[in-house]
């Protein structure tokens, strides 16, 4: 059976925004500035640059091997690879892994997209005029706290998402991430531009990236290779995916280098455009949601242009999470256009089902706030929202990401990864690659898997 004809991107700039607009996303702005911060502030950003050079950089370029090779959905390409070159099906949980684990995680990051969105028309409309930390805590409550406007936001997201991946790569992805993409870096530089104005802009500068190398632990190490290697987009497919559409005269060790450099870079900016609000409005720090949906509104409330600001900062925010959501739902849509030829009905049908595991989620932060359903396993506390990330990022995607290194380091033929990665004879960086795949990443992840589902397992078993 001849295989499936995807597109191709037209360009390489044009596959460079999409890669990069899948690695970017809500964690890049809330959650890699604080870690960063708390955990020795430059001495976790140099150890997170060497971290992600030396161990997610290489399991991207594994992921746009294997696409590229395959030239398929992640299913599709692994079904093909094992087929042409006589493996066992074993591998087959590549493709299967990455497609369901960016399913399951679309269908939780639409809600939160969702809030984005929300509260980009909250900011535009001037609903944080004012507001001191009680009263923004307040507007988020409330909103949370309703299944119909929570629903309803998610509903937007994913209609979004689904509508401009039903316009296929050239047309819907290639079209959206090429405009978004631009608008995001100019959004962000206007937020650093008007952060380094503020009396909080050294303070902030002092928190991201002044040395405290006290601070610094195994468990530093860990964090900082969890982050690099969830933060750059791998092991969920989107990736693989994205090779498959790439053509042979696109280098992929510049090409992945560029994108794990514009991913931190977007990380870091976004520090510098959060933190100095912080600190100038003398507001508390605070992990994921906390900071951005209940603090940052309230310096946008009490500063002078905050309608202006606000809105440029919650848009920055929405399309970071666009970008990223489409990435998500291109692998099992490529897939269903490959096993029943229609991309609309694919979508449509997907990302539907997506979109109603979605409520799941929706109802996790109200009418299903009490509803734990793993309690009986250790969960107690989590939600259908919390067990849905934690399934995904603590054992789907380290699982994917190890057999993805072992397949492009052990079971595929090093001449035949090297005509893939364009690389015409072995050399030091291409041996450091082979290394990285064969061990170095391998081993990375499966100390950061231990140390998510063991939470005392570094203070246990690594020194310091």
């Amino acid at each position: 059976m001849a295989a499936f004809a995807h597109e191709h991107w037209s360009s390489r700039f044009a596959f460079l925004m999409a890669a990069i607009g899948s690695a970017v996303g809500l964690g890049n702005i809330w959650r890699f500035p604080f870690i960063a911060g708390e955990n020795g502030g430059g001495a976790f950003i140099l150890i997170y640059l060497v971290t992600t050079l030396g161990i997610a950089l290489p399991i991207v370029m594994a992921e746009l091997v294997i696409g590229r090779m395959g030239g398929q959905s992640p299913i599709g390409s692994m079904v093909e690879l094992v087929r042409r070159h006589n493996k066992s099906r074993i591998w087959l949980l590549i493709g299967w892994g990455g497609t369901l684990g960016a399913f399951i995680v679309l269908s939780y990051y639409a809600v939160i997209g969702g809030w984005a969105f929300k509260y980009t028309w909250l900011s535009l409309t001037d609903s944080f005029s004012g507001a001191d930390v009680e009263a923004s805590a307040g507007i988020f409550a409330v909103f949370t706290g309703s299944p119909v406007s929570l629903f309803l936001w998610h509903t937007f997201f994913m209609g979004l998402t689904i509508l401009i991946v039903i316009g296929g790569v050239k047309r819907g992805i290639e079209r959206a991430v090429v405009t978004l993409m631009p608008l995001l870096f100019l959004l962000l530089l206007f937020m650093v531009v008007y952060a380094a104005g503020t009396p909080g802009f050294d303070q902030a500068v002092t928190f991201l990236f002044q040395p405290d190398f006290s601070k610094v632990t195994s468990t530093t190490f860990l964090l900082a290779v969890g982050q690099g290697f969830f933060s750059v987009s791998v092991a969920l497919g989107a990736m693989m995916t994205y090779g498959a559409y790439l053509d042979k005269s696109v280098s992929i060790p510049r090409s992945a280098i560029i994108i794990a450099l514009a991913d931190t870079a977007v990380a870091l900016f976004a520090g510098l455009a959060i933190f100095p609000l912080v600190f100038t409005y003398a507001l508390t720090p605070g992990e994921g949601p906390g900071l951005v949906f209940v603090t940052v509104p309230v310096a946008f409330g009490q500063m002078a242009s905050g309608l202006f600001v606000g809105t440029a900062f919650f848009l920055l925010l929405s399309v970071a999470a666009i970008t990223s959501a489409i990435s998500l739902l291109e692998p099992a849509v490529s897939w269903g256009e490959e096993r029943f030829g229609g991309r609309r009905a694919a979508a449509l049908i997907i990302g539907g089902t997506c979109w109603a595991l979605g409520i799941l989620s929706v109802f996790s932060f109200n009418i299903l706030s009490g509803f734990y359903p793993l309690a009986a396993l250790g969960l107690e506390g989590d939600t259908v929202f919390d067990v849905f990330d934690f399934t995904v990022t603590s054992w789907v995607q380290p699982s994917v990401g190890i057999l993805m290194a072992l397949f492009a380091g052990w079971a595929l033929s090093r001449d035949t990864v090297k005509e893939a990665l364009g690389i015409q004879k072995d050399g030091a960086l291409f041996g450091f690659w082979l290394f990285a795949v064969r061990i170095l990443c391998p081993l990375a992840i499966l100390l950061v898997f231990l140390n998510a589902v063991w939470p005392d397992f570094a203070a246990s078993m690594l020194p310091g």
